[in-house]
């Protein structure tokens, strides 16, 4: 169920080059949330008027707190990154479907992360019982790794350049790792999403991936984020806000 709600600003840092940390109090939106949900953020200027979709990276529900842990890269994320504890601002959520995290101690899951995909993955990393591997993919930079350490994961670090970790990405790391899995909950860009899901299918592993498709109304009105989807025989379209973000990865036609 979504709510529409006031959210008070409990904090807001910056924890990398242009990515902030936010958490606030949204107690109806905290309630109901899932890993791997998102929440519409409005913009108070009264110039820029659509929301922007940002994924959920922990829930609190006793405080009644989201953390987001999201990128500047326009006006709206550049007026959530100057929010002040006590500041409030009107959100939409929880949006979307999640993760369908499994529940069974003896299962191996692998969590996948590129870029400003990794934070989704951090609440659905928190909420595993059971043997958990992240591999963390980043252009230079790490972010929140040691959140998924703290979690119980076994963490693996790639960088573009080589400055942290393995330097490749992360289906190269993956090989020459010989990591194995039951399941793989992944999200990222949408390249990153396209190569592991042939590896995962090539490997016989269930593969679950978050879209990071361009939004508007973020409700399933406008159809501006609508993706192609197959049954293995037809194809249709599914739009990423409503029907996703998380789709099987064997569902999604990449080409």
């Amino acid at each position: 169920m979504k709510h529409i709600e006031r959210a008070r600003v409990i904090s807001n840092r910056y924890i990398g080059d242009n990515i902030c940390d936010l958490v606030m109090e949204c107690s109806g939106i905290a309630r109901e949330s899932r890993a791997g949900q998102f929440v519409e953020v409005y913009p108070d200027n009264g110039k820029n008027i659509l929301a922007r979709p940002i994924s959920i990276c922990e829930i609190n529900k006793i405080q009644g707190t989201v953390r987001l842990v999201f990128q500047i890269v326009g006006k709206g994320t550049e007026l959530f990154s100057a929010l002040e504890p006590g500041d409030t601002v009107r959100v939409l959520g929880p949006c979307g479907n999640g993760y369908d995290l499994v529940d069974d101690v003896e299962k191996t899951v692998l969590l996948v992360g590129g870029g400003i995909g990794i934070p989704p993955l951090l609440e659905a990393c928190r909420e595993l019982n059971c043997s958990k591997t992240a591999v963390l993919g980043y252009r230079s930079d790490p972010f929140l790794a040691d959140g998924f350490a703290d979690a119980g994961a076994k963490v693996y670090i790639t960088t573009d350049d080589g400055s942290a970790g393995f330097k490749g990405n992360v289906v190269d790391l993956l090989k020459a790792e010989d990591i194995k899995a039951d399941v793989i909950y992944s999200c990222g860009p949408r390249i990153m999403l396209k190569f592991l899901s042939q590896w995962a299918v090539e490997q016989g592993i269930d593969c679950y991936v978050s879209m990071e498709e361009r939004m508007a109304c973020g409700i399933g009105a406008c159809v501006g984020c609508a993706i192609p989807i197959t049954d293995g025989k037809d194809w249709t379209y599914k739009k990423v806000c409503k029907d996703g973000p998380v789709f099987d990865c064997r569902e999604v036609v990449w080409q």
